[in-house]
């Protein structure tokens, strides 16, 4: 199967088509005949290097998990909604997992048996919330979950993907390259990741996990139209995600 930005199947058509008036808390398999409930959004942190150093922030020993609620699902071609109580939303391109089998202290030599797809999802995030909430030692979950805040691609059959750790992911903003890295730089692998969200978090079908991003990010303002890809570096993208940041 030919992935490139300018095709996309008649079921990719179909479901996104559906999705765009139906629920948003749903997930895209390419060639799947069924939609998959996403019950959880598992997000980590500080997963590439170069973006900790960005940050200013040690590299961790564990992953860093947070979440985010299915609702903050937008689907490919949709808008990305600034709510008033921030000025300053933030890009983070980053690959994302689509759990196909649910499981319990995975172990790490099984995990990939248990993901249905790879895509590309953007953890949208509003720094000045964020900022403010750590300097007081608070949640920052309204920085991290508001509404449409992780727009998700259609997801590649994992089958189609031989190598996720060698995966390249981006971010064009107007055109302009923002983000470029490389799923080789993931300071935790997938093995190590997902057996480690699977101790505490029971995982389950449909269930995303987005697995941190590259350094780059940087903000975006309303009328930004931001192009994200996933797919082996030289060649076409495995999928694609494209956005606009509305106001609200």
């Amino acid at each position: 199967m030919n992935y490139t930005i300018a095709k996309i199947s008649l079921l990719d058509y179909i479901v996104v088509s559906f999705l765009k008036i139906g629920s948003m808390s749903t997930a895209v398999l390419r060639g799947a005949s069924t939609l998959l409930t996403v019950s959880k959004i598992i997000c980590v942190g500080r997963n590439y290097a170069a973006h900790a150093q960005e940050m200013k922030a040690d590299l961790p020993e564990q992953p860093v998990l947070f979440l985010k609620p299915p609702s903050a699902i937008v689907q490919d071609g949709e808008s990305v909604v600034l709510p008033p109580i921030s000025t300053d939303l933030h890009h983070e391109v980053e690959m994302t997992v689509l759990i196909g089998r649910g499981g319990r202290h995975i172990e790490a030599r099984s995990v990939l048996s248990h993901v249905a797809g790879y895509g590309v999802g953007l953890d949208m995030t509003l720094r000045d919330v964020q900022s403010e909430a750590k300097r007081k030692g608070l949640p920052w979950s309204l920085a991290k979950g508001f509404d449409t805040s992780a727009p998700l691609s259609v997801f590649a059959p994992a089958d189609r993907i031989p190598d996720p750790h060698a995966l390249e992911v981006g971010l064009r903003v107007n055109g302009a390259l923002r983000q470029r890295g490389n799923t080789s730089a993931f300071i935790f692998r997938l093995d190590r990741l997902i057996s480690y969200i699977s101790d505490y978090f029971t995982l389950e079908p449909g269930d995303v996990i987005f697995t941190g991003t590259p350094e780059g990010v940087s903000r975006t303002v309303p009328g930004d139209i931001l192009e994200a890809w996933m797919g082996t570096p030289g060649g076409s993208p495995a999928t694609t995600l494209t956005v606009r940041i509305e106001s609200a």
